[in-house]
């Protein structure tokens, strides 16, 4: 361990944590954070001497249950299903009316972020297929070098494709298509930023975006069965 506290492999002892929560959480103690690991809500590796190794990963769920209760006031019970729904990786399926996603689909979820090593264990991809999403920019690291649900979701699914043949080179064009769609709700919502109804706005407008998309796919494969 050095001197920092910080153990090799950027693990992170639980007073390296504690410091960390506190900027954010100044009533944190140890004695929470152990309480929270017995109740399920992190689960930190151990040393051979049983010291707690966490990762930043870790902090994430940590930083993620203490503002759900200090902010919303949520039981621990519902923080833990919410976090157990986040760390599995799933294509978003439209449950609306007609088979069409609606705003509620677009509810911010809880994130988890997530190694490098946890992506592929949990979007069950190997190191080359993770390669080559990031090469044509569908899977992107954020700033820390760390990858989040989202990107699961998409490598699990590109996982998929290739089982069809479908290799990421060939969805460069869903990326682009998505971006221009995001655009599009952009410059839409900007004069609304900061106003009420401005998220439920961005929520209606993807489910919209999202089920006009879907539409024009099912009315371009159309009769392709039967060619």
């Amino acid at each position: 361990m050095t001197a920092a506290g910080r153990p090799a492999g950027d693990r992170l002892s639980i007073g390296v944590v504690l410091g960390r929560l506190r900027e954010e959480f100044p009533d944190v103690t140890i004695s929470k954070i152990r309480f929270l690991e017995s109740e399920g809500l992190v689960r930190p590796a151990r040393t051979a001497s049983g010291y707690r190794q966490f990762t930043e990963t870790d902090v994430e769920r940590l930083r993620f249950v203490l503002a759900a209760q200090r902010d919303r006031y949520l039981p621990l019970k519902v923080i833990k299903e919410q976090l157990d729904e986040a760390d599995r990786p799933r294509v978003l399926h439209a449950v609306g009316d007609g088979g069409l996603p609606t705003a509620e689909d677009f509810v911010e979820q809880p994130i988890r972020r997530m190694t490098r090593e946890e992506l592929l264990a949990n979007s069950g991809i190997d190191a080359s297929l993770l390669a080559d999403l990031e090469e044509f920019g569908l899977v992107r690291p954020g700033a820390a070098g760390l990858y989040d649900t989202v990107s699961a979701q998409i490598a699990a699914t590109a996982k998929a494709l290739a089982a069809f043949g479908i290799e990421p080179r060939h969805l460069r064009g869903f990326r682009a298509a998505a971006d221009r769609e995001v655009g599009l709700v952009e410059q839409i919502v900007a004069p609304m930023q900061g106003r009420s109804g401005a998220d439920e706005t961005v929520r209606e407008l993807a489910a919209l975006s999202v089920g006009l998309h879907t539409l024009l796919v099912k009315a371009g494969l159309r009769g392709i069965g039967e060619k």
